[in-house]
């Protein structure tokens, strides 16, 4: 069971880093077929289940599957212990059965999980919960399986660039850091300093509470038009900000999922009537 761990996580990120959409850190989109982007997951194994059901990408080979921060939430060991590593192992397989159509984008969860930092989901310290249940499951193997997950994680692009001039990423970095903000991390390897406060990483997975004027600012500096990110937790499952931003939550049973053409431009008006409802599907 540990070597099965970490094959699988050698395996996803071997195909993260090789995907023949990516340039650096970023997973370029063509201008053709379909994308379907999710929030957060935080665990949430039903609404994955569905997500996937809706892409089909068994009879889909044009559409890609965005996914984001799978660890930290959903169901409990006996102790308490968080069990989200299990659903990333199904979200790994899914990248594995479909290489080139499956992508993960970096949340701020991940790099807390690498840097062993705390962070707190419904006042429970995500990371010690997690890695815990790791510990209980792995025994003397746990070190290796995690250092394997932390390698993994490390592979993740940073964003996704749309043909059609959308951009998806967890966050932005906040109003204090968008001007002056490093776009070279988008082209180098990053590494463990890079996710480290207040380097460009942290920043721009960690950002909330954009104002109108930095997303403007950051749409300039990008050259995109509109942003869809994550992070930011929405009872419904989406709030949009400003004319060019929408914020998706995919976590519990409000969550939604965006679906957009490749093949054509949107306004944000037009991107939101493209929302669904997860728990709509199946």
């Amino acid at each position: 069971m540990p070597q099965q761990a970490i094959q699988l996580f050698r395996k996803a990120a071997e195909l993260n880093k090789a995907c023949p959409l990516r340039k650096g850190n970023v997973v370029h989109l063509p201008d053709r077929g379909k994308v379907i982007v999710t929030g957060d997951l935080h665990g949430h194994r039903r609404n994955f289940e569905r997500i996937v059901q809706y892409a089909n990408l068994e009879n889909h080979p044009d559409t890609h599957v965005i996914l984001q921060e799978i660890i930290h939430g959903g169901p409990e060991d006996d102790y308490g212990g968080c069990l989200s590593y299990q659903l990333l192992f199904g979200a790994l397989e899914y990248k594995l059965r479909f290489p080139s159509q499956v992508h993960f984008i970096l949340g701020n969860h991940d790099t807390a999980a690498i840097c062993n930092s705390s962070v707190v989901k419904a006042g429970k310290e995500m990371n010690l919960a997690m890695k815990t249940a790791m510990r209980r499951q792995y025994k003397a193997k746990f070190h290796d399986v995690e250092t394997a997950m932390m390698d993994y994680m490390m592979s993740q692009s940073l964003a996704v660039r749309c043909a059609n001039r959308i951009w998806i990423s967890h966050s932005l970095p906040t109003d204090n850091f968008a001007e002056n903000f490093d776009l070279a991390i988008f082209d180098r390897p990053y590494t463990l300093e890079d996710i480290q406060r207040p380097n460009p990483v942290y920043q721009l997975t960690w950002g909330r509470r954009h104002s109108a004027q930095i997303l403007e600012l950051m749409a300039k500096r990008l050259d995109v038009d509109i942003f869809v990110l994550g992070h930011q937790p929405q009872e419904i499952g989406w709030i949009p900000v400003g004319d060019n931003t929408l914020i998706l939550a995919s976590e519990h049973n409000h969550g939604c999922l965006l679906t957009f053409d490749l093949t054509r431009s949107y306004t944000l008006v037009e991107l939101i009537e493209n929302i669904i409802a997860i728990a709509s599907v199946g």
